[in-house]
């Protein structure tokens, strides 16, 4: 069966899962501190889906031309047993890939488990190797030792290769984009630059704060001359470039300064069965209730590409003055 096709000719091939909207950090483009308090109302366990209802879904997404699976959160190892769900996964027919998203902080005790039960990769969410810097940008004071243990156990499990993916934000860690490079160099792991962005209502974003893919491309190559490598997939949302000295790989995700909305090809799960068509997304459509409701999966199937099939979002492409401002899902509830 062909993959279901929106407004724009693009695919649906990757699907994101958030399995919650909790996390232990409190990084200031994600989930700000003074948004999200001690009384911060999260969802109730009631209200996210069951792995069972979540592995239905997938099951049905993966009918539509689903190959890629990604867990995301919140925080995804805040979600107790997470490994029952991979396992129901990766027995999906269709599904090729299962990998996560992960903040490291509970990665040490879990990698084993997750590799057992079928995960394929993960990918760690690290802005800076310096704890101060990495205290300021998490706002929970957690050492950065705890994800570099983490990751090392996550490469042990053999959960690679292992992306570890760093925000850049200027007057806050730009400074640490070389020594992060530095790090990462003859590991094995591949570290992204992601582009600060505008997601969700609460980071308080500003163009000024973002630093430009081709910058960190000048800052790195600089120092190690680089060279491009061809994507990896229609969908691939980093450019991709090697070390000219062996080194390795690093990406540059450049959603602000050069979007890619026009080969994106992912659907986004929320915790409590929303289907979001964009990162960017005002708002989501309500498949939990079709599950809780009784429907056939015909029924949810047919729900599913006709939701796709009208997917006509550009968001990044259209950023401006005037499309930021709109109200859209925080990241930490649509998962990244």
């Amino acid at each position: 069966m062909a993959a279901t096709s929106d407004q724009r000719g693009r695919p649906i091939a990757d699907l994101r899962i958030s399995v919650t909207d909790r996390c232990n950090l409190r990084c200031s483009y994600c989930m700000p501190k003074d948004r999200f308090g001690s009384d911060f109302a999260f969802l109730p366990r009631p209200e996210l889906l069951s792995f069972g209802e979540i592995a239905r879904l997938a099951r049905l997404f993966a009918a539509q031309g689903v190959t890629k699976i990604r867990l995301t959160g919140g925080e995804p190892l805040l979600r107790p047993d997470l490994e029952r769900l991979v396992e129901a996964l990766v027995q999906i027919d269709g599904i090729t890939d299962v990998a996560l998203t992960t903040n490291g902080t509970l990665l040490a005790a879990k990698a084993h488990v997750l590799a057992a039960a079928g995960l394929g990769r993960v990918t760690v969410s690290l802005d800076a190797l310096d704890d101060a810097v990495f205290g300021a940008m998490n706002d929970m004071s957690v050492p950065v030792s705890r994800v570099l243990d983490g990751i090392d156990v996550a490469a042990d499990a053999g959960l690679t290769p292992i992306k570890v993916n760093m925000v850049v934000r200027r007057g806050v860690n730009e400074d640490c984009v070389l020594p992060m490079a530095a790090h990462f160099r003859h590991t094995g792991q591949i570290l992204r630059f992601i582009e600060y962005m505008d997601v969700g209502m609460t980071n308080r974003w500003t163009r000024d704060e973002v630093v430009a893919a081709a910058e960190i491309h000048g800052m790195l190559d600089a120092v190690w001359p680089l060279e491009p490598l061809p994507p990896q997939s229609a969908g691939e949302v980093a450019t991709r470039f090697r070390y000219r000295d062996g080194a390795g790989e690093v990406g540059l995700i450049a959603s602000v300064t050069a979007p890619f909305c026009g080969r994106c090809t992912r659907a986004r799960l929320s915790a409590d069965g929303k289907l979001h068509t964009c990162l960017f997304a005002t708002a989501g459509h309500d498949l939990r209730a079709l599950l809780r409701d009784g429907a056939s999966d015909e029924e949810i199937a047919q729900r599913l590409g006709a939701i796709w099939s009208a997917r006509a979002d550009r968001y990044s492409e259209a950023r401006s003055e005037a499309t930021s401002p709109r109200t859209k899902i925080e990241m930490s509830y649509i998962g990244g």
